[in-house]
């Protein structure tokens, strides 16, 4: 249970800065020169993000996890395709409930990779198959700098949400601002490794404050042009119950799916936690090399979702690690 605490208490800590993060960007947002200083330090904080991602992102458990291909194939099945389709299927359903501006967040929602982070230790907690969820996440957060592009210009266009062209110069920026540090992070893992590996507290904490940067930037560019005042507290709630829906759909289409096709159960809980969520700390950066700018309608729908998924998964990891080996109930 030491374990459980830990990621409770990195959680909570996580928690606690976006907090904090969106009420300075509600009482001190940054305007004029100083907006323009946070854009540049939200920038290079993505690209040492990104960097430092490339450092940690072992390539031989990601060989080793590729090896069990059928696990591997349900997890990118549930986050690029499972949710692609979902998500716009229940706009009808959904859209009057939040209004067409934040589902089209909802539909962003559905383009990213899954998380990595969280995927990993709720798997580990749960008495699932670590090494495979180490694989899974990594390889889908390398996979949404290319998919997520490619299905936001694809949904977005479809969806009747705002109209996205990913042109030559969204994929430059995204190179240069994602891939190419990740590319470079890998090329000198082999000197940075050790260093990485000693300091992990250090990298999460790097890690967690270039996303509360990119909250404060975009919650401030938010109160300075009154966007508040034309978000009710009725479609704050309904965006909360949108997505505890479309999460409890996922949870229960990636355990039934698995359980079906006869998967241990190691491999169904890395299946349902990795397979289930989605990446605030690649959404948002990717947001910014997407779309040019920080979109509140956009950034709020990932921000409840993604607090909705972690208390989801906290829930579920505790239920699975009280019932250890009794595999019956599960």
């Amino acid at each position: 249970m030491n374990g459980l605490r830990r990621i409770f208490a990195k959680a909570d800590r996580f928690t606690t800065g976006i907090i904090i993060s969106v009420i300075l960007g509600l009482v001190l947002p940054c305007n004029g020169g100083y907006a323009e200083a946070f854009d540049t330090l939200t920038n290079a904080a993505i690209v040492l993000l990104f960097y430092l991602y490339g450092v940690k992102l072992s390539r031989e458990s990601v060989i080793a996890g590729l090896l069990n291909w059928r696990l591997q194939s349900m997890v990118l099945l549930f986050t690029f395709v499972f949710f692609p389709i979902v998500i716009p299927l229940l706009q009808p359903v959904f859209e009057p409930l939040v209004g067409a501006s934040l589902y089209a967040g909802m539909i962003y929602v559905a383009c990213l990779p899954s998380t990595v982070q969280s995927s990993i230790a709720f798997t580990s907690v749960a008495g699932g198959n670590v090494p495979a969820a180490v694989c899974s996440a990594s390889v889908s957060s390398l996979l949404g700098v290319f998919l997520t592009p490619m299905l936001v210009s694809l949904l977005f266009s479809h969806s009747g949400a705002s109209s996205t062209d990913i042109g030559a110069d969204t994929i430059l920026k995204i190179c240069y601002q994602i891939l190419l540090p990740f590319v470079l992070g890998q090329l000198s893992r082999k000197w940075l490794k050790n260093w990485v590996n000693s300091h992990k507290q250090l990298i999460s904490l790097n890690d967690q404050t270039t996303i509360w940067l990119v909250i404060y930037t975009s919650f401030s560019g938010a109160t300075v042009s009154g966007y508040w005042s034309q978000l009710s507290p009725l479609q704050l709630a309904a965006l909360i119950l949108v997505s505890g829906v479309i999460l409890s759909l996922t949870f229960l289409s990636t355990y039934c799916s698995s359980k079906a096709l006869r998967f241990s159960r190691e491999d169904r809980i890395a299946i349902v936690f990795c397979g289930s969520k989605k990446s605030l700390a690649v959404g948002a950066p990717m947001m910014m090399a997407i779309f040019g700018e920080l979109d509140n309608n956009l950034l709020l729908p990932l921000m409840v979702f993604h607090q909705v998924q972690l208390m989801a998964c906290a829930q579920l990891a505790r239920i699975w690690h009280r019932k250890g080996a009794d595999t019956g109930g599960y």
